[in-house]
């Protein structure tokens, strides 16, 4: 709850955390600028930093008086002037929720249009965010064209990047290169998801190529659904300059008379510990801040899937659930196929926006599933895509006006070749999405789970609710919609559990997970092709968020071949599920799921609330990758041995764990144990110091009987301090 302001003032600004500093010169009359932004400062320190030197400081800079530089904010006056002079007319502080909220208040020198530089300081978690609200009070409208979150310039040096690309099915693919003179942009077109090729998440390397546990490294994270665009420009200064915000790419705002256009907020940290450092940083500010529910154990699910796709019958669900419960799972989830009455959904070329329930495969309903479900002790959950509809459904035929289309231009179509995005910027698609969720929850308040699905980008630009001079602000409008409809969802049912899915990976942004609970990383379930996103995946988002699936084999996407074992042992380093169809399993096979859902469960708080240290990188080609979780207090801690490559006479490094307190005795026993002896180091004792500065030898491949050999091996271990 935001508090009344304390008294406004110019000067010297402090932005602090517990183990951070953001300094600013904010003196009346002149333009914001940065003073210093990195680890935390004392009193004397902070009043005796060295002025920067060759570079431009100014926090927010405007286009228009200084045009060959890069701006973070450009607009086109009522009167049709280009420029913007802004100065600082004041400073206001106001207390939120026991965090602080400063505002730096700005105007420009001749029109009056007000823009305040914003930043939000945790005390208990090393965050910052930084956020610009732009108010006009000219006569009439403005226009805005560009309209960054932030600008943060980086001191030259040896400054690397740490960025993600990707696709469907090979999501949050670790790029590592240095700053080099010119630009580099990070941006998203897709109108709906936004992080399926990129991602609006960074990480700067002050100190050389970026270490996991070492090192001075920024991290920044625009938390926001829509476009978006982070670039950074390297010019003949000293200095690197990073710009994050809304992708302006044709989404000028025409900024009416008296309104006020909110940026995303831009969330930084810094730390002293590497990649890892700002990762646990990230991770503990999101799940107290940001995550729905982000203090609350997930369940462990069965999701339909890829075990059933569109076969959907009531008999199917009832043994699928049958089979979870006996595994010790605690939840199922129905995916696509349930629903359609004049359209069966039996493909994915139909049905979408008619949510009645198909009772040629449900005759008795999703009364009839629920009561299953209770029979066998398990909650249960169902699959939506609210956002979509197909030109094959009842409810295209009655709302074409619905979908977003461009004037005077045919619709493109998407998956299945029907499939249309509706146009969350119209107050009734925002009505009719709301309601998708409400009746499912008013008719059945016992479903614990929804997944919601977004199949499909914005193809053609076109609102046909939004006024011709106003086509412009689709891709804002749409994710504005989009959040009124989470925010009224959440307000009547804050106890929900709702996955982000979007064709996969497409929804892993703090944007979103303010109403969601968790992410589905990919749709590619294939265990090896899982570490690598799942590596680049933890440097912003806790295993909490990350929805990690057993599947079967060969994968259903890459036609992979891994061990059962070694697929368990990577879902357990997120939020274990399984994406399977256990009664194609065998009874061995029910029988090592069983035994992995039972050890989750005891290291379940471990991986969903401990601090994650990241150890050897799959993408540094060692042959290995290796990952621990620490808890709170040290005195539990779970590791990760992965291999991704298998060659005879290899020779991988002994990995050396991390984060764990150097002066106790940790027991080791090793989980989902399939080998016919144990590891020579399964019940020993071993000091935090040992395990940190020389690590444990992992025998190559698993000890099994020779019908059993593959070339998939991996370990995980639960350590316990004495």
């Amino acid at each position: 709850m935001m508090a009344a302001a304390t008294a406004v003032w110019a000067g010297p600004v402090t932005i602090e955390t517990k183990n951070m500093t953001l300094l600013l010169n904010a003196d009346t009359g002149k333009q914001p600028e940065y003073v210093y932004f990195g680890p935390r400062l004392d009193n004397f320190d902070a009043d005796h930093v060295q002025r920067h030197a060759d570079g431009r400081m100014n926090a927010y800079p405007a286009y228009g008086m200084n045009c060959p530089a890069e701006a973070a904010f450009a607009m086109r006056h009522a009167d049709g002037n280009m420029s913007t002079d802004l100065v600082i007319t004041g400073v206001e502080r106001l207390k939120n929720d026991g965090n602080t909220i400063t505002k730096i208040h700005m105007k420009d020198k001749v029109y009056p249009v007000n823009v305040d530089l914003c930043y939000m300081e945790y005390k208990d978690v090393d965050m910052i965010e930084a956020w610009t609200e732009i108010t006009n009070n000219e006569k009439s409208t403005v226009t805005l064209t560009q309209f960054a979150s932030a600008m943060l310039p980086i001191r030259r040096g040896d400054v690397w990047l740490s960025h993600f690309y990707g696709s469907w099915a090979n999501e949050a693919q670790l790029v590592e290169e240095p700053l080099q003179p010119g630009q580099t942009i990070i941006r998203n077109k897709d109108g709906v998801r936004n992080s399926h090729t990129d991602h609006a998440e960074v990480m700067f390397s002050l100190d050389g190529k970026a270490r996991e546990n070492q090192g001075d490294v920024i991290g920044a994270a625009l938390c926001y659904s829509g476009n978006y665009r982070l670039k950074i420009d390297t010019d003949d200064t000293e200095y690197h300059y990073f710009y994050a915000g809304i992708n302006e790419d044709n989404s000028e705002y025409h900024l009416k008379k008296g309104e006020k256009f909110i940026t995303p907020h831009l969330a930084l940290t810094y730390s002293r510990e590497g990649l890892s450092g700002a990762s646990r940083n990230f991770h503990k500010w999101g799940r107290k801040y940001k995550l729905m529910h982000g203090n609350v154990e997930r369940k462990i699910l069965l999701n339909s899937w890829e075990g059933v796709y569109f076969d959907i019958n009531q008999e199917g669900m009832d043994q699928m659930m049958s089979d979870i419960a006996d595994m010790g799972g605690e939840l199922f989830v129905m995916d696509d196929g349930w629903f359609g009455v004049k359209y069966p959904r039996k493909t994915d070329n139909s049905s979408l926006g008619d949510w009645e329930i198909d009772r040629n495969k449900l005759p008795e309903g999703i009364d009839g599933l629920l009561r299953d479900a209770k029979k066998h002790g398990i909650k249960f959950g169902i699959w939506i895509e609210p956002e979509m509809t197909n030109s094959v459904s009842e409810l295209y035929e009655k709302h074409p006006d619905w979908i977003i289309k461009a004037p005077e231009r045919d619709p493109v179509f998407g998956r299945g070749g029907t499939q249309l995005v509706l146009d969350l910027g119209n107050p009734k698609v925002q009505d009719f999405v709301f309601d998708v969720v409400d009746r499912l929850m008013k008719q059945y308040p016992e479903i614990d789970y929804i997944k919601w699905d977004a199949n499909m980008a914005i193809m053609n630009h076109g609102s046909q609710y939004l006024p011709m001079a106003d086509q412009s602000h689709l891709y804002i409008e749409y994710h504005r919609g989009f959040e009124k409809v989470c925010k009224r969802i959440r307000d009547k049912y804050p106890a929900l559990t709702i996955q982000a899915c979007a064709s996969g990976g497409g929804r892993a942004n703090w944007g979103v997970l303010p109403w969601f609970d968790e992410f589905w990383v990919s749709d590619n379930t294939d265990a090896l092709q899982r570490i690598y996103m799942q590596w680049g995946t933890s440097y912003f988002f806790p295993a909490i968020a990350m929805a990690s699936h057993i599947s079967a084999t060969p994968n259903h996407t890459v036609f992979r071949t891994t061990s059962l074992k070694y697929r368990i042992d990577v879902a357990m380093s997120g939020r274990l599920g399984m994406e399977i169809q256990p009664k194609n399993m065998t009874d061995e096979e029910k029988t090592l799921c069983r035994n992995a859902i039972a050890e989750y469960k005891q290291i379940r708080p471990v991986v969903q609330f401990g601090d994650i240290y990241r150890l050897v990188s799959p993408y540094d080609k060692k042959g290995l990758a290796s990952m621990m979780y620490v808890n709170e207090q040290k005195d539990k801690a779970v590791f990760y041995w992965w291999k991704t490559e298998s060659f005879q006479n290899e020779h991988l490094p002994r990995v050396k764990m991390a984060g764990l307190d150097a002066s106790r005795r940790y027991k080791v026993h090793e989980l989902n144990r399939i080998d016919v002896r144990p590891l020579d180091c399964e019940g020993q004792s071993y000091s935090g110091e040992y395990l940190m500065t020389r690590g444990l030898e992992m025998p190559y491949r698993n000890d099994v009987e020779w019908n059993k050999k593959n070339d998939w091996s991996s370990r995980v271990l639960l350590l316990e301090a004495e």
